[in-house]
């Protein structure tokens, strides 16, 4: 009987000590302040690898038919971040001129950011539209960037002009690369059409 009154006071000990773990790690994590949108990176990274477009290769997008998986062997750093391609051609086009051939304001969904907020395009949700590369989080984003083209470029242009700043990534990368490309390309544009 004691020895299992002992095991019993164990039991609660550890439980007890596990919920008081538990209460110091949740007060510590709501009294730092920390923003959630420098938690998200400037260009969408695959979260295991770190590599830009889950390691398809950028170049390809505007080659061939379907995008093409790049090789580590033809890796090139930019923006912070590795990039893979699938030729070592293809890697010397993207090193002359990258704001071309990756993919607009970082990776991040054209329509999330027309709508005013982020989330990761997926590589495979893509569309090119005006010789660039845009990325969608799901299929019904992409239809209606589709549906209104113009209208979700313009509030995508100004979603990033927003919250590029909030993100995480080298100064002069990507962020800012396509942020001045957005601004340049969107007056223009927004001149024409009235």
């Amino acid at each position: 009987m004691a020895a299992m009154m002992r095991q019993k006071r164990k039991q609660n000990l550890t439980i007890t000590g596990l919920l008081v773990a538990l209460w110091v790690s949740a007060w510590l994590a709501l009294s730092l302040p920390v923003s959630a949108a420098a938690l998200v990176d400037a260009i969408v990274t695959d979260p295991l690898t770190g590599v830009a477009l889950e390691g398809y290769d950028a170049v390809s997008y505007f080659t061939e038919p379907e995008p093409v998986q790049g090789l580590a062997d033809y890796e090139y750093q930019w923006g912070g971040v590795p990039w893979y391609f699938a030729s070592a051609a293809n890697r010397d086009v993207f090193m002359r001129n990258p704001e071309i051939y990756a993919p607009q304001f970082g990776g991040h969904c054209a329509t999330s950011l027309s709508r005013g907020y982020l989330s990761d395009g997926k590589p495979r949700l893509y569309a090119i539209s005006g010789m660039k590369l845009y990325l969608f989080y799901s299929m019904a984003n992409r239809d209606a960037f589709f549906k209104s083209e113009e209208t979700s470029l313009q509030q995508a242009n100004g979603g990033w002009a927003r919250l590029k700043g909030t993100l995480t990534g080298e100064e002069g990368s990507m962020a800012d690369a396509v942020g001045k490309a957005a601004a340049a390309e969107a007056e223009p544009e927004g001149e024409a059409a009235h």
